[in-house]
């Protein structure tokens, strides 16, 4: 079989799963749609024309989304998540001869499309408290002359997150596109989508993944200006979001206010939990503005056995994760299953 160069070497991503009795490892949201939510959406969903391709749920979506942001319809785009997003910002921005840089740790699928898109991956290192040197990070993007610069805020898997400020300091000082990855957002509460107008560089990514717990749906969505929206079209295939998902987003959104008091429980989680590990001896805690929380322990590989023994998943980082060694990253679930998961790791910190 003749394959495509180097598709033998290309990098993948691990998404096999195993159903937890405690599942905190893939910072999905803990609880499914709010039940008056529930039943606006299938109600929704009895009305879909399978029949037809998904024009009108489309642009309904789009609409929605320009209306609460107040930017033109053609300033957005919806993806399969924000990941699809990202994928073809990279595709748009990337070929042969052209450079991307992006910071690490961050979001792994980065060097992914950075090689699908056959770009130059210039992977740009986070200090040892996972904190980006900004002026640095210009220098950096400017000294290779970037076609694209990349920033996750707040960042996963560290869970930490740049000002608004930051972020137009990196918008107006550097010479190529930058995409800021908002995928937690919501859990952070500053978004830096407001810059778009002033910054044509400027390109941000949403998902409903996260906060608005539709993981399974696959739906996101970008804000930028027209122009560059226009260009970034170009490398979707038509019709390339379901009926289904964006019928489901588009009630999702007009009731975003039903998700609200879960926004402000998983934060509230985050900060108890937050307190709580600190007072484990050995245990370095990473400040979070996202809806998980990265710990460092010297025997996180026992650590995430025992878990494991327990019925209880989170996310363990290999080896290879070089920048990640010894770490482990925890979503926050119910305020129950939290509690379960501290009591695990204080017992195998304690020798129990």
């Amino acid at each position: 079989m003749n394959y495509r160069k180097d598709l033998e070497k290309m990098p993948s991503y691990d998404g096999t799963e195993k159903n937890y009795q405690i599942k905190v490892n893939a910072n999905e949201s803990t609880l499914n749609l709010p039940p008056l939510v529930e039943e606006r959406v299938l109600n929704r969903l009895g009305y879909v024309a399978f029949n037809r391709y998904p024009n009108e749920e489309y642009d309904l979506l789009v609409g929605q989304i320009a209306k609460n942001f107040s930017v033109k319809k053609s300033q957005i785009l919806l993806g399969g998540g924000s990941s699809e997003i990202i994928e073809k910002v990279f595709h748009a921005f990337g070929g042969d001869g052209k450079k991307i840089v992006y910071p690490v740790p961050s979001f792994s699928m980065y060097k992914i499309y950075a090689k699908a898109a056959e770009a130059q991956a210039f992977p740009f290192n986070l200090d040892e408290k996972f904190d980006l040197n900004v002026d640095e990070f210009i220098k950096k993007v400017n000294e290779v002359g970037a076609d694209l610069a990349v920033v996750c805020n707040p960042n996963n898997p560290t869970g930490n997150a740049l000002t608004v400020a930051q972020v137009e300091e990196i918008a107006k000082n550097i010479n190529c596109a930058f995409l800021l990855d908002e995928a937690y957002v919501e859990f952070y509460g500053h978004s830096a989508f407001s810059l778009i107008q002033k910054y044509p560089n400027l390109i941000v990514a949403r998902t409903f993944s996260k906060a608005y717990g539709m993981a399974g749906a696959r739906v996101g969505y970008m804000l930028a200006a027209e122009d560059v929206t226009r260009m970034i079209n170009k490398t979707f295939m038509p019709y390339h979001m379901n009926t289904l998902s964006l019928a489901a987003a588009d009630i999702v959104y007009q009731m975003r206010d039903e998700f609200v008091p879960r926004i402000q429980m998983t934060v509230a989680e985050r900060q108890r939990m937050f307190e709580q590990l600190k007072t484990l001896p050995g245990v370095e805690v990473f400040p979070s503005q996202t809806n998980f929380i990265l710990i460092r322990y010297e025997k996180a590989t026992a650590l995430n056995e025992y878990l494991e023994s327990l019925d209880i998943g989170v996310r363990y980082f290999s080896p290879s994760a070089v920048e990640l060694k010894n770490c482990l990253r925890i979503s926050m679930g119910t305020r129950m299953e939290n509690d379960e998961v501290f009591a695990a790791i204080k017992n195998f910190v304690n020798g129990k």
